[in-house]
């Protein structure tokens, strides 16, 4: 018997982290001591308030479907957080709860994507942005994240990629797996740029919004009411209360799309876990204490990575604006990115995820993940420096 799948199907791709942890897992399993830089989510529980409110729910008996879009309390508590942290006005009618941010992107990319036309994504970037378009059929037009450019993205460059066939630009800042964080002078540049370009949609990962550092405040494409009207926003709970395993996330649409995204949650999923949409209730309505005692603890891991990466022979790294990865350009040491990551994991112990799981311009880098304790961070980078010092590249 032959079973024929679609050619699509030939052409999706991978989010390398995973089989990274997987990997890190059975080495664990076997004895030995793993450090994991590799996965990217907090290493902190989610706050017990948000857990007794999910526990509150299944006890009170929200164990049946809710409305594909979302409980509307959730809704208007996403919609009051936006307007509180940004001073926008979002609609509660407009958002659109979904079971994790992947699922954003898949439904923004679905809806663009086609043979013949053309999807900008950044790169290096979260490599399900390339996965997803090829699985469309369109063509994905990498817009280079540059070191020399703090790996913000570059307003001129972005705009100088639009051909008549551009159906979608993403963008992502604070960005994974650079940890850049784009100025607000260039993202004014890039949207006054686009005013040429009114057929493109934009779609904004912004999930690591709270995640900041040296006082640089967040720039939300939210605030630019130019290009409200194609804008897809993407944020959600997994990083900002440490809650990946909840998959909870949340996008914002523009009236035209919103109804094409309600059909796809129809279609596709049918609702948000009940009990998770109020855990995520009370996560924007709570206390945030917990947010920022977890970013600040973030910040001072950040300062140790950066320290201990400069350090070992042949590694330089700038030092990241936002979200919780390092990624130090390590083409000095002679070796490859992805034969480093692996020879690192398996024989100093240390699990990071190679430059190129992340793009076509991601080889020359690693990524490192300090969402791990101080301690583990200072362990692992010791163990690096010793593997770099007696190995070198066959």
């Amino acid at each position: 018997m032959t079973l024929h799948i679609t050619d699509a199907f030939g052409r999706i791709g991978e989010e390398n982290a995973f089989a990274v942890l997987a990997r890190a897992t059975d080495l664990a399993a076997q004895g030995r001591d793993i450090i994991n830089l590799g996965i990217g989510q907090p290493d902190f529980r989610t706050p017990e308030h948000i857990v007794e409110a999910a526990i509150k729910a299944l006890r009170d008996g929200h164990h049946g479907y809710t409305p594909a879009t979302g409980i509307k309390p959730l809704r208007e508590a996403v919609s009051a957080d936006l307007h509180k942290r940004f001073g926008v006005d979002v609609s509660p009618d407009s958002v659109l709860i979904v079971p994790g941010g992947k699922v954003t992107m898949f439904m923004a990319i679905l809806m663009f994507g086609e043979p013949g036309a053309e999807i900008l994504y950044p790169d290096p970037g979260f490599p399900i942005y390339r996965s997803m378009i090829e699985f469309t059929g369109a063509k994905p037009v990498p817009v280079p994240m540059r070191e020399s450019n703090g790996f913000a993205f570059s307003a001129e460059e972005t705009l100088g990629l639009i051909t008549p066939r551009t159906r979608l630009l993403i963008l992502n800042s604070p960005a994974n797996p650079t940890g850049g964080v784009t100025p607000k002078a260039e993202i004014d540049k890039l949207v006054a740029g686009l005013a040429r370009f009114p057929d493109v949609a934009i779609m904004s990962d912004e999930i690591y919004a709270q995640m900041t550092y040296d006082g640089l405040e967040h720039q939300t494409l939210l605030a630019y009411p130019e290009i409200r009207d194609r804008l897809i926003l993407l944020d959600g709970w997994s990083k900002t209360y440490a809650m990946t395993g909840w998959r909870m996330g949340y996008s914002v649409w523009p009236k035209p799309l919103y109804e094409a995204a309600r059909k796809l949650a129809v279609n596709s999923y049918s609702c948000v876990n009940a009990s998770a949409q109020y855990a995520g209730l009370a996560a924007l309505t709570g206390p945030q204490d917990a947010v920022r005692d977890m970013v600040a603890e973030f910040d001072r891991r950040r300062r140790v990575v950066v320290e201990g990466l400069n350090a070992l022979p042949g590694v330089s790294a700038v030092t990241p604006k936002g979200a919780f990865y390092a990624f130090p350009n390590i083409a000095q040491t002679g070796w490859k990115a992805k034969p480093l990551a692996s020879a690192l994991l398996e024989k100093a112990g240390v699990a990071t995820i190679g430059g190129p799981d992340f793009g076509v311009h991601g080889e020359g880098y690693i990524r490192l993940s300090y969402a791990n304790s101080t301690e583990n961070i200072r362990k692992a980078l010791a163990r690096m420096g010793e593997f770099l010092e007696q190995n070198k590249p066959a």
